[in-house]
Parts: C-alpha cells; sequence; structure tokens
C-alpha cells in the first residue's frame, strides 16, 4: 500500500473574517491540519496618526488617540497629555488626577470584558459573551454621561479634563464595584472551570519570559510568563503610588494564564477604582496651563501601562506649538510580532485560541 502524500497549501485567514478582531490578515502555510508557517498583513486600518500628528497642535491630537486602540480610548487620551504635562512640567490639579485615574481604570475593565466575551465567542461559548458586553454597556453609560460619548471619548485635556462629574456619578460608580465584584464569581462558575475551555487554552500558545522580552512584548503577554514588570507598580506616574493593588502574574505562559491575567486585573482595577472614589478631593479639574501649548525644543519619552503593555509616547520638539515628529509605542503592534512563532506546529483550530489570547486591537497596531 502507499504512503498518503500531502502537499502544502497557502491559506489566508482574514482580513475579513470576526475572529481575527479587525482587518488582520494571516496567510498560513498547513500541511493538512498542521502550520507550517505564518505570516501576520497588517497596514488594512492605517490611517497615518504620527504624521497627521505633525500638522495638529497637542490639544488637537488628543481624539486621535482615541481611535488608536478604540476600546481603551480613555487610556490613550491618558498617554498623550502625561507625555505633554511631563514635558512642560505642568502641574495637574489632584481632582483632575484623580478623575484620570477612575476613567483609566473603568475603561481597563471595559476592554477586558470585552477580551473575555469576544475570547469565549471565538471559542464557541455564547452565553459569555452576552454576559459581559451587559455589563460593559453599565460602564459606558457612565462615559456617556461623563462627556457626551459612548467609544472615542475627547475627555483630557493638557493640564486635566475637560469636565468635573456631573452630580449623582460618582456616587453611582461607588455602587458599580461591589456590584461588578459579585459578576466575576458567576464568570469563574461559568468559564474558568469549564472542561472545554481548558482543552482549548491549557498549554496553548505557550512562551517564556525569555521569548517575551526578546520580543519586547509587555503587559499582560509578558506578566502572564511570570515576569512581575507593571509601569503603574515599577514606573509609579500620575497618583498610582497612592493605591493599593497587587500586579496579576501566570506561570506558564499559555492562553489559559492570559486569560486568568485578564480576570484577575479586573477586580484590581475596581480596587483601584474605589480607593481614588474614597480618596478624591474637591477642586478644579485643569490646572493653569499656556493658550497655546508649546514643548520645549527636545526629545521627550514617556509610558504608562496601557491596556495592552507599555503605550509609549515619543516626542520631537522644536519649541513650537506641534510636534516635529511624534511616535507611539504601540502594545499591540509589538506583541504581534510572536505570532508566527506561536502558530508554527499548531493544528488550525488553535490558531484563533492564540491569536484571541494575544488581545490585538487593529487600531493600535495600524495606527
Amino acid at each position: 500500500m502507499g504512503e498518503i502524500r500531502t502537499e502544502e497549501l497557502l491559506m489566508n485567514i482574514g482580513p475579513q473574517h470576526p475572529s481575527t478582531h479587525g482587518v488582520l490578515r494571516v496567510v498560513v502555510k498547513v500541511d493538512g491540519e498542521l502550520i507550517v508557517d505564518a505570516d501576520p498583513v497588517v497596514g488594512y486600518l492605517h490611517r497615518g496618526t504620527e504624521k497627521l500628528a505633525e500638522d495638529l497642535q497637542y490639544t488637537q491630537i488628543i481624539p486621535y488617540t482615541d481611535r488608536m486602540d478604540y476600546l481603551s480610548s480613555m487610556v490613550n487620551n491618558h498617554a498623550i497629555v502625561n507625555a505633554v504635562e511631563k514635558a512642560m512640567d505642568l502641574q495637574i490639579p489632584e481632582r483632575a488626577e484623580y478623575m484620570r485615574i477612575i476613567v483609566v481604570e473603568l475603561n481597563r475593565l471595559m476592554s477586558h470584558l470585552v477580551f473575555l466575551g469576544t475570547y469565549l465567542l471565538d471559542l464557541g461559548a455564547m452565553t459569555p459573551f452576552l454576559y459581559a458586553f451587559a455589563d460593559r454597556e453599565k460602564i459606558v453609560e457612565f462615559f456617556n454621561r461623563l462627556c457626551g460619548a459612548r467609544l472615542t471619548y475627547n475627555y483630557m485635556r493638557i493640564g486635566g479634563v475637560k469636565w468635573d462629574a456631573p452630580n449623582g456619578w460618582l456616587d453611582d460608580v461607588r455602587e458599580f464595584v461591589p456590584y461588578m465584584r459579585k459578576q466575576f464569581d458567576m464568570f469563574h462558575e461559568l468559564v474558568t472551570g469549564n472542561e472545554i475551555f481548558l482543552q482549548r487554552v491549557k498549554g496553548i500558545g505557550q512562551f517564556d519570559t525569555e521569548t517575551a522580552l526578546n520580543f519586547a512584548m509587555s503587559g499582560i503577554n509578558l506578566r502572564s510568563t511570570g515576569f512581575n514588570w507593571d509601569l503603574r507598580k515599577n514606573k509609579p506616574y500620575s497618583i498610582y503610588d497612592r493605591f493599593d493593588f497587587d500586579v496579576i502574574v501566570g506561570e506558564n505562559g499559555d492562553c489559559f494564564d492570559r486569560y486568568m491575567c485578564h480576570m484577575k486585573e479586573m477586580v484590581e482595577s475596581l480596587k483601584i477604582v474605589e480607593q481614588a472614589l474614597e480618596q478624591i478631593p474637591e477642586g478644579p479639574v485643569m490646572g493653569k496651563v499656556p493658550k497655546i501649548i508649546r514643548v520645549p525644543a527636545g526629545e521627550y519619552y514617556s509610558a504608562i501601562e496601557g491596556t495592552r503593555g507599555e503605550l509609549g509616547v515619543y516626542i520631537v520638539s522644536e519649541g513650537k506649538d506641534k510636534p516635529y515628529r511624534l511616535k507611539f509605542r504601540r502594545p499591540s503592534f509589538v506583541n504581534l510580532q510572536l505570532l508566527p512563532q506561536l502558530l508554527k506546529g499548531q493544528s488550525m483550530a488553535n490558531l484563533i485560541a492564540i491569536l484571541g489570547a494575544v488581545d490585538i486591537v487593529l487600531g493600535e497596531v495600524d495606527a
């Protein structure tokens, strides 16, 4: 009896596919069901944000950051205003700092809920998606009341925030915290112990700390390997040094650890929000800033702990009201580099599980 011969086949996954979480195209070479090689093709969503910034005043850049990682718009706003404020050595009112922390951590929670829902949907579970988005909607409504938008907020300003919290807003957020804590018990009961889920994620897409560092990965992708690194703790910015919270790390660097890091980080975000609500003082939400923002001539780099890792802003200034050059360090783009290595030798069924756990947003990949 002759041997069964197979031929390698090139396949396109995406760019129009719901499980690629945006317009990502992955060209995979398969031998039967096994992936021999994979090549991510990006750029379908590129809008030239960094180049456009060269013709924009610093305040005008803020709405463009909303559209990078559009699941974490508040976090993106924080990155750009924090970078400009550090370069100009501006003083930010205490209340504005607390408002920033509250909305940033709520936004981190929102983004992780999207990860939870869509990741489980990728793996074939419909119910967690519905619950996750129902809870996310509650935070969306908070942001809608705060700044009149549901996705792209343009809320932060160089020197503070655009508006103070409306009447009753802080109290409603305070009531939301214990409600959300109880929801995690339901999510763990529904998902974490599910045998089918565990079969799909345990030991899948595994990499170690050395590999993560060699690929300059950050955020949950790095911490899932057991490496304790979070800019909120290791290089505190804003007022994060005033809060008591834990940095969540994994052990094995697989898809399950990345799932668990997301779940536990949401609890830590609630802890930060709760403490911020207790400590927030009265006072103004905008500091004294020049009418025209001019960053002193020079080169500046500032980074915050974004939802997906180190979100950095590099500014080259000639002392004018617009940057000579502006570059974002986008964690989704950096983390995506490891995908080809993770996919080699895996089955096609694991491709979606591995890609989903890396947790990219194509708006941030392409920018």
